[in-house]
């Protein structure tokens, strides 16, 4: 599937989605992850029938969904802002879509009724917004959302309004939802920390393109490109030069070097350190590596080891060869693959 906005590029049309094929599984949670322009909120939109694919078809639970309207789509969307009426209660808030579809009385009340014990906002049925904190407010857009009993989940960073502590909790909650109703959700977000603790599936994107697909743990051990390998994780892989490749290793995957080590097949660096970082359990370092060309390295270490490394001075460093990975210096794609 392709998506192009005509005459918004310098030099012509832009595609903003480029060259989809994508399957998400009935009851899924699949994260869509990637920085500001993307192309993850263009899919998602073109999903849900905001937006219109230049070319390739969509389907929604078998069928093809390129010519329904949104509402005929069956989809519920919560949105970074949370676009709920702010002169109606919860309860009206939640209920609306059950009132404009004309559900009995009794259907509706039954309906609003689960969605707030499900949410823990059944206290707060008769408040207004202005009267809810930030992720009260969220809570009752994602009850009303899912009220409507959609087929699809549709959202578009729905915690970038909310501070670090209440993401942790919404995250749980997300968890939680998905766990006891079982809805197909997409998830849009430029976090991976939201990606790694939310999805079954991640998809990578970059420049409309979806780099890599998988699990959490198959996106972050093993990355099939640079780009991957240097947007998950804080602080990224590290990437050095030896010969016509690259070596990438996790920062976590560095190690202190002592007497008898490394193994044989282990890669050993020495950096002169430049900064460290106490973080409570662990301890950052910053050094380069020697060499004609020195190389910014990042290491990271438990608190009870960092003891041992001095800024100023030079320590030596081991990554066991099973952690490696090798990338073409070139076209940047993994090149210790099968096959690669």
């Amino acid at each position: 599937m392709c998506t192009y906005y005509a005459g918004r590029g310098k030099s012509g049309p832009v595609k903003a989605v480029d060259g989809i094929n994508l399957e998400v599984a009935d009851g899924e949670f699949l994260v869509l992850l990637g920085a500001s322009g993307s192309g993850k909120s263009t899919l998602m939109r073109t999903i849900a029938g905001l937006e219109h694919p230049s070319s390739g078809e969509i389907y929604i639970g078998g069928q093809l969904a390129n010519h329904l309207p949104p509402k005929a789509r069956n989809i519920s969307m919560v949105f970074q802002s949370y676009a709920i009426y702010p002169h109606k209660t919860v309860a009206k808030n939640i209920s609306f879509p059950l009132e404009t579809a004309h559900l009995p009385g009794a259907e509706i009340r039954r309906k609003v009724d689960w969605a707030a014990e499900l949410f823990g906002i059944s206290h707060l049925l008769a408040r207004k917004p202005r009267e809810l904190s930030g992720g009260e407010r969220q809570r009752v857009a994602l009850a009303r959302a899912l009220v409507r009993s959609p087929s699809l989940f549709l959202m578009d960073e729905p915690l970038s309004n909310l501070d670090a502590k209440l993401r942790h909790a919404a995250r749980r909650e997300f968890k939680r939802l998905h766990g006891e109703t079982g809805v197909t959700t997409v998830y849009v977000t430029h976090d991976q920390i939201e990606a790694m603790g939310l999805g079954q599936r991640v998809a990578v994107m970059n420049f409309g393109k979806i780099q890599q697909i998988g699990t959490p743990h198959e996106i972050y051990h093993e990355p099939c490109n640079t780009f991957v390998a240097q947007f998950m994780g804080t602080p990224p892989m590290n990437l050095l030069p030896e010969g016509d490749d690259l070596i990438g290793f996790h920062p976590e995957h560095c190690f202190l070097a002592t007497p008898g080590q490394p193994a044989a097949d282990a890669y050993s660096l020495t950096l002169h350190v430049q900064q460290i970082e106490e973080l409570g359990a662990h301890a950052l370092i910053y050094g380069t590596s020697g060499g004609n060309t020195p190389r910014d390295v990042i290491v990271k270490l438990p608190e009870r080891e960092s003891y041992r490394v001095e800024v100023g001075k030079e320590c030596d460093f081991y990554v066991p060869g099973t952690l490696l990975k090798r990338f073409n210096a070139k076209t940047g794609l993994r090149s210790d693959r099968e096959g690669a």
